[in-house]
């Protein structure tokens, strides 16, 4: 599977994260209310955002999320390497959008666009969602996201922390709220 497509929903294309980007999305991601409740709470400072993006770009799989009106950067997501032990899964995650951005279904548009070509290559996506982070946790219910009874545990700030994993089968997808799609490649 390529890690890093183009895809174009209504409203907002996806696209492979570049270096070029820094400036634009740490002008998003230096909003800390976009990370009040998200265990890495401190990601709106510039060191450790650098550090995020850094960490984008080395690990393949980062889409700059773009809006198509503006050709402004909404925010990031992130495919995961595929697990090797042949779970016929691969994680999205990593995501954050603009303030603006929030509600009016913007983030199912460029989550459906994710979940479609993945699907295309895998039986199933996880989330992992920080079990305290009531947003994220909510908009994973609002796409169709299954909780899991799996859970891990990071590390965040010098805190141990608990994720929950949401899960989005292709046939949880195509009966869902966010319902089958043909992609614009």
């Amino acid at each position: 599977m390529n890690r890093q497509p183009v895809l174009e929903g209504d409203r907002l294309a996806l696209r492979p994260l570049v270096p070029g980007d820094w400036q634009p999305l740490f002008a998003v991601a230096s909003d800390p209310a976009i990370w009040a409740v998200h265990p890495s709470h401190d990601r709106w400072r510039e060191p450790v955002f650098r550090a995020f993006f850094q960490e984008a770009l080395a690990g393949g799989g980062a889409l700059a999320i773009v809006d198509k009106a503006s050709g402004e950067i909404a925010g990031s997501s992130r495919y995961g390497v595929p697990e090797a032990q042949g779970r016929g899964e691969i994680e999205i995650g990593w995501t954050f959008l603009a303030r603006r951005y929030w509600g009016g279904g913007y983030n199912a548009e460029f989550k459906r666009l994710m979940l479609a070509h993945a699907l295309d290559h895998f039986e199933r996506v996880v989330f992992q969602v920080g079990a305290d982070n009531v947003i994220s946790r909510k908009a994973m219910a609002n796409i169709g996201g299954i909780l899991t009874d799996r859970v891990r545990t990071y590390e965040r700030g010098g805190v141990m922390v608990d994720h929950v994993i949401f899960e989005i089968t292709r046939e949880s997808f195509a009966a869902g709220p966010l319902g089958p799609l043909r992609l614009r490649r």
